[in-house]
């Protein structure tokens, strides 16, 4: 039996092109396997012309569509067939699928679309794609009912109007044929390509060798137990310490367990641009390490980046008329991807470099053949939210074609906080009020339901005596003005579709995701408003509001990611303690554990509590004294490059100041707001083999994790915080839903541990951790520190 990949399964979109869903049999004695597809896919796949077109047309949910359905055909006689079953052959491709509709009386077979607003504004690649799916159906109507020829229409149901649009064509039984083989024929030629290339790429899989010539110590185990985890398929949470070769020991094992396991893709997932970066080296030096494999390495890898960042022409809009590069972008699509696949089996990852270079030479959109290559593609490497949050493609599309697909999410600690902001929304009163002011001369017919909507924001503020407060329901009366705001701007911009509004978009954005995050509300999350105040002001002055939908324990939402996946390995150096994390993600009870024992011992790090100092926001001003002497006294004793981590930038400026005044001679760098990635890089370029200083950071920021200075480029950290999270009244209204350690505590340390990584990365370095807070003596935070920092002299930490 030849294995041929699953493939995408979605209601088609301008966004990209589906394609098809395969399946195959080997009939006893038949050489080659039969492939079958579905009329939708098929065509998707193949009949899709003209313009990449994104402008805002608003379309019927799904239960519109299927009412929609119900109503067109309930409107025909009695002797119309609905739902027709139908089916044929072209050479070793077997093509079926039901058919809206067909009147035998008027020999008329229809295709039925539902859509909203002005027919004119479909796009033309998606009227193209329906005549296509009308002709195929009309073909196999033919042939199954031995047909010279048939009326084809297709019916445009309006679900706002009830109106139907109707377009004919009649076509004769040759021309049908000769339409449904070439689609087929270019069908058959992907298919088959697609099936040579799964064979090749599990063949290269089974004989695939790990790169070095040695494995790391703990990065066996953990590439051994990543391996059973996809044999088991089931989630696995690895904490396994810096320097042992996390990404190597974790991407190695599930590619080796693709041809057994039948896995169709591998998601490697990361929470910063550089894990990206680091993910795509690992593959390839796989390739680069693999000459002697059949097809050297024919794994298709691709980067996915955000649409920001790949767009040519950030001043155009995404339609025809507009962007170059939307202009015909289905016609030249096809070779394109032909291209897009073939470079990165054989030539290396389509990381954004490669694949807009590609993309530019076939005139078509990088961003858009990213998305239609991630279909074809065995690894994607990109951020969580393409998996996780509230609109993932990556999941829609497991979900929906039923993919195999084994997930890995590299630096798994910062999932709880990234996956409480997918699950989180606002709105703030600013945005309505400059919205109600706009549309009394731009959106006249909007004024009453904003002005009710107003009202009702009025009236959840006017008796809040607070600046801040958690209500225990969501309120109903101002969850339907919404939906009524949202559904008119919608409608609006349906029969209006090159209105230019920013902020009437912005909003209605904002409005969507608020209202889809309120029908999913539950205890795993809050309802407050905030009231803006000016300085010395009471609630009663507030300037401004905001209402917040705020996740706290994303779990609830997350169980379906767990479950769409064969098998999913979370990793980090800190993801103590187990429980909290299993808790708060959502993870099954079945989810095994692993921790990494250290390759390092202890004698490579020493590590020191400065137990005389606080760190407490009310002692601050007392510590920097004791805090710059103890860093001084370590430079002194040792001089080379440290890193020194604070809870804020003003603790910061105050401390680097203090120790440029009292200890002049000492070089001294440090990160500032919002600094830019030529300054970031600038900063970690004073961290030389030759150099000697103390980088001043903030703990949690750019600088605390992901950064690797091995060797003398970095000899020692000094933490003058326990990284707990700002007391306020978010905070402490988290606190009370999940406890203290959940919001304050194991976030911190996490942190805290996170940076003291940063000192020893290979097996060959030695360095000195001191951490300045007498908290660190405590024994619940102890708990929470490497086991192979206390080594044999606990009373060290």
């Amino acid at each position: 039996m030849v294995h041929v990949p699953r493939s995408l399964h979605l209601v088609p979109n301008v966004n990209a092109v589906s394609p098809p869903v395969l399946s195959t049999n080997d009939p006893v004695q038949v050489a080659l396997p039969v492939y079958t597809v579905a009329v939708r896919n098929l065509c998707d796949f193949t009949a899709r012309q003209g313009d990449l077109d994104l402008r805002f047309t608003p379309a019927p949910t799904a239960l519109q569509g299927i009412d929609g359905h119900a109503e067109v055909t309930s409107r025909r006689a009695a002797h119309y067939q609905r739902e027709v079953s139908l089916s044929g052959s072209f050479q070793h491709l077997r093509v079926q699928g039901r058919a809206d509709g067909y009147d035998q009386q008027l020999n008329r077979l229809e295709e039925i679309k539902t859509h909203r607003g002005d027919i004119a504004r479909l796009p033309g690649n998606q009227r193209a794609l329906h005549w296509a799916q009308a002709k195929v159906y009309a073909w196999l109507m033919c042939q199954q009912r031995g047909l010279a020829e048939i009326e084809v229409v297709l019916v445009y149901f309006d679900v706002g109007s009830k109106k139907e649009t109707l377009l004919s064509e009649t076509h004769s039984a040759t021309s049908l044929q000769t339409f449904f083989d070439a689609l087929c024929s270019r069908f058959l030629h992907w298919a088959e390509q697609e099936t040579a290339h799964r064979a090749a790429r599990d063949a290269a899989m089974m004989a695939l060798e790990f790169p070095h010539a040695t494995f790391r110590s703990g990065q066996r185990t953990l590439a051994e137990t990543v391996y059973k985890g996809n044999l088991a398929g089931r989630c696995l949470l690895a904490q396994a310490p810096t320097g042992i070769g996390k990404t190597m020991g974790t991407v190695f094992p599930v590619l080796k367990a693709l041809p057994g396991q039948r896995l169709d893709k591998v998601f490697y997932l990361t929470a910063k641009t550089p894990g990206r970066r680091l993910a795509l080296d690992a593959l390839q030096c796989l390739r680069d390490q693999s000459p002697g494999l059949p097809n050297r390495f024919p794994v298709r890898v691709l980067e996915l980046v955000a649409r920001d960042k790949a767009c040519e022409y950030p001043d155009k809009a995404c339609h025809g008329d507009s962007c170059p590069l939307a202009r015909g972008f289905y016609d030249r699509l096809p070779l394109a991807r032909e291209a897009a696949a073939k470079s990165s089996a054989q030539e290396g990852s389509l990381d954004k470099s490669a694949l807009r270079k590609l993309a530019l030479t076939h005139s078509v959109c990088p961003y858009y053949l990213g998305q239609e290559m991630l279909r074809w593609s065995d690894v994607v490497v990109g951020d969580y939210n393409h998996y996780l949050d509230l609109s993932a493609h990556l999941f829609a599309h497991t979900v929906n074609e039923g993919w195999r697909v084994s997930v890995l999410l590299d630096e798994a600690h910062n999932l709880i906080e990234r996956t409480r902001q997918m699950y989180s929304s606002k709105l703030d009163h600013d945005l309505l009020a400059r919205l109600r002011a706009n549309a009394v001369q731009t959106a006249p017919g909007l004024k009453k339901a904003l002005d009710k909507l107003n009202r009702q924001w009025n009236l959840l503020v006017r008796d809040q005596a607070e600046p801040y407060k958690v209500y225990e329901n969501l309120p109903d009366a101002f969850i339907l003005s919404l939906q009524k705001v949202s559904a008119e701007i919608t409608e609006l911009f349906a029969q209006e579709p090159t209105r230019v509004d920013g902020v009437l978009q912005n909003f209605n954005f904002e409005a969507q995701v608020f209202l889809r995050l309120a029908d999913l509300h539950g205890a795993h999350s809050l309802f407050d408003i905030s009231l803006d105040m000016p300085e010395g002001g009471t609630a009663r002055g507030f300037v401004n509001s905001t209402l917040c939908i705020r996740n706290v324990v994303p779990g609830p939402h997350l169980k379906d990611r767990w479950a769409g996946a064969h098998a999913a390995t979370l990793f980090s150096a800190t993801l103590t303690p187990k429980q909290y994390l299993m808790d708060m993600l959502g993870l099954p009870e079945t989810t095994a554990w692993l921790d990494v024992p250290s390759a390092f011992s202890p004698e490579q790090l020493q590590v020191h509590v400065a137990r005389h100092i606080s760190t407490r926001y009310s002692d601050r001003n007392h510590s920097l004294d004791p805090l710059v002497t103890v860093i001084a006294d370590q430079f002194h004793k040792a001089p080379g490059n440290y890193l020194a981590f604070f809870s804020s930038f003003d603790y910061l400026q105050m401390a680097a100041d203090r120790l440029m005044a009292m200890h002049p001679s000492i070089p001294v760098w440090q990160q500032s707001r919002r600094m830019s990635e030529p300054e970031r890089e600038a900063f970690l370029a004073r961290f030389t083999p030759a150099s000697e200083g103390i980088g001043f950071a903030v703990l949690g920021g750019a600088f605390g994790e992901g950064i690797d200075l091995p060797g003398a480029r970095l000899i020692g950290a000094f933490i003058a915080t326990l990284g707990l999270p700002q007391i306020n009244p978010v905070n402490e209204a988290m606190k009370a839903r999940v406890g203290y350690d959940c919001t304050y505590l194991f976030p911190g340390i996490q942190k805290v541990v996170q940076a003291a990584g940063r000192v020893i990365r290979t097996s060959d370095d030695h360095g000195v951790v001191v951490l300045m807070d007498d908290r660190f003596g405590r024994a619940e935070v102890q708990r929470l520190l490497p086991a192979w920092w206390r080594g044999p002299d606990k009373a060290a930490v």
